[in-house]
């Protein structure tokens, strides 16, 4: 770990400091989701108690724009896809290399051509759709396009918008 990267206790993070660590990959209970524990009072670095928007550099080679959260244990966790796993080619009880730095930048998730009609005809869902968070937004994105099929995409959709017009996140059923 390199001192000059850490702040001092009573400092703010400057704009650009970074933060390295090394962390294990931890498995959040039994399911197939993986994070790693931020080892810094999060209070202290960056003057919030809640998230904190990120990017992380892990082992030198795969970037992550995420957050540091506290789910209600006491410390700030950054979660660890299984998608950034497999990339890392690492696993929970893995070590990783984690340089940290606040996340400053806006997130925008790019409307596939076919989205952008589809919600300017329905503004009920549009306006859903522009309440939702970054997250939210791009897991919806994420599914539109992962379809392989052009009526699978045709369905997913139609899904979309009666999701939206529910006032539904993806994830909801």
């Amino acid at each position: 770990m390199k001192d000059d990267y850490i702040p001092l206790p009573d400092e703010k993070m400057e704009q650009n400091q970074k933060v390295i660590f090394a962390a294990k990959i931890e498995q959040h209970n039994e399911m197939d989701a993986g994070y790693i524990a931020f080892p810094y009072d999060v209070q202290e670095l960056y003057g919030v108690k809640g998230q904190v928007k990120v990017k992380a550099l892990l082992d030198g080679k795969v970037l992550y724009r995420g957050s540091l959260a506290n789910m209600g244990t006491g410390c700030h966790r950054l979660g660890m896809t299984k998608a950034i796993r497999k990339e890392l080619n690492k696993t929970f009880g893995d070590m990783v290399d984690v340089e940290i730095e606040k996340d400053r930048e806006e997130r925008v998730v790019e409307l596939p051509e076919d989205v952008i009609p589809l919600l300017e005809a329905n503004p009920e869902a549009k306006a859903y759709f522009e309440k939702l968070s970054y997250t939210n937004r791009k897991e919806y994105i994420v599914w539109i396009e992962s379809a392989k099929k052009a009526e699978t995409r045709t369905q997913r959709l139609t899904l979309f918008i009666e999701k939206l017009n529910q006032h539904k996140k993806y994830s909801d059923k």
